[in-house]
């Protein structure tokens, strides 16, 4: 389904969302903290999804459970070190993770500026190691509401220069973007590149928002854009790009019979959208599990595909420089097989 002469990437995927359970239990042993659980088995009962949930919320208490083991800053290494074995173990060459400094610092009340260090130092050693390329992007965790979130933020900035972009995830419904304005007016400020979940548990109206009041050039999931005609020309017309997990969206209910996921009316209506894990761990999947699910269960064909392949390259939070060489890279590694 992959077509691997082509860079592979994922433009959506949780580094606090895609703790392995072996890792989970390997830092609960460690750090002996108490997991409703007797063993590996039953940690993956606990953290991973086998078929759906009844909300997004229900989805996010899974990841709660991994964030739960991050005792100090060498647990928060390790699991950016893995992120990126992991990206290497599915055949990514590029990968944009992305992480809550907030989320993963509060179960042990850890510095937000120290965690921070000690994720980019384990993705770059990562990236090192295992030879795929990659790039940070932090998230305002909502949820917590907006004091917080600027909180994250003034966190995040202090390593402005190895962090690419900034999102706003969590609960969509009782959060919307207006709170948030200020703080993604000093990303922008900064430099950053502006991604946002939207259109995952609320309607068109909150991608419409995402754009006009965050600045979004990326929309995580969604999903509702197809609600709106309108939104899909404009999102077509301004290249700005669907970060699509389907996997995810049939988890989280946010979809309810999978096979009616908006892949293929996106692709129709020419949307620059992309296909992403989201939470690997949670969900259970790997990015070659999103290709087939998008091939055989949502009928996408592998030309489509690969415009999808390509799509990714062309929505990335990477200079046209870096794009080329991503590209020129895989052609170069295909003249010598």
């Amino acid at each position: 389904m992959i077509d691997y002469t082509l860079p592979l990437v994922d433009l959506h995927r949780h580094l606090d969302g895609n703790i392995q359970p072996h890792i989970i239990w390997e830092l609960a042993q460690k750090h002996q903290i108490a997991l409703p659980a007797k063993s590996l088995q039953d940690v993956e009962q606990l953290t991973q999804i086998h078929d759906k949930t009844s909300d997004l919320l229900a989805f996010l208490a899974k990841l709660d459970v991994g964030v739960s083991v991050l005792a100090d800053y060498d647990a928060c290494y390790k699991v950016a070190y893995e992120n990126m074995r992991d990206a290497k173990n599915s055949r990514l060459d590029y990968v944009e993770l992305r992480f809550s400094p907030y989320y993963m610092a509060q179960s042990h009340d850890l510095n937000m500026t120290d965690l921070i260090a000690a994720v980019i130092d384990g993705v770059r050693a990562g990236e090192k190691d295992f030879e795929v390329k990659a790039n940070l992007i932090g998230i305002l965790s909502r949820t917590f509401g907006a004091d917080v979130c600027m909180q994250e933020l003034n966190a995040l900035l202090n390593y402005q220069d190895e962090i690419v972009a900034l999102d706003l995830a969590g609960d969509e419904l009782g959060y919307p973007a207006e709170l948030f304005t200020d703080h993604f007016v000093k990303a922008r400020d900064a430099d950053w590149y502006i991604t946002v979940h939207a259109g995952e548990a609320d309607g068109p109206q909150s991608i419409w928002n995402a754009i006009y009041k965050l600045g979004a050039s990326r929309i995580g999931h969604g999903v509702t854009a197809v609600q709106d005609e309108k939104l899909l020309a404009y999102m077509v017309d301004n290249k700005i790009a669907i970060e699509s997990c389907p996997t995810s969206n049939y988890q989280t209910a946010t979809i309810k019979n999978l096979k009616n996921h908006p892949l293929a009316t996106f692709l129709q209506h020419q949307v620059l959208v992309t296909l992403n894990t989201d939470d690997p761990a949670v969900s259970n999947i790997d990015i070659a599990h999103e290709y087939k699910v998008a091939n055989e269960v949502l009928g996408i064909s592998e030309q489509q595909l690969k415009t999808i392949q390509l799509n990714g390259v062309k929505a990335a939070f990477l200079n046209a420089d870096d794009k080329k060489a991503l590209i020129d890279s895989k052609a170069q590694l295909g003249q010598t097989h």
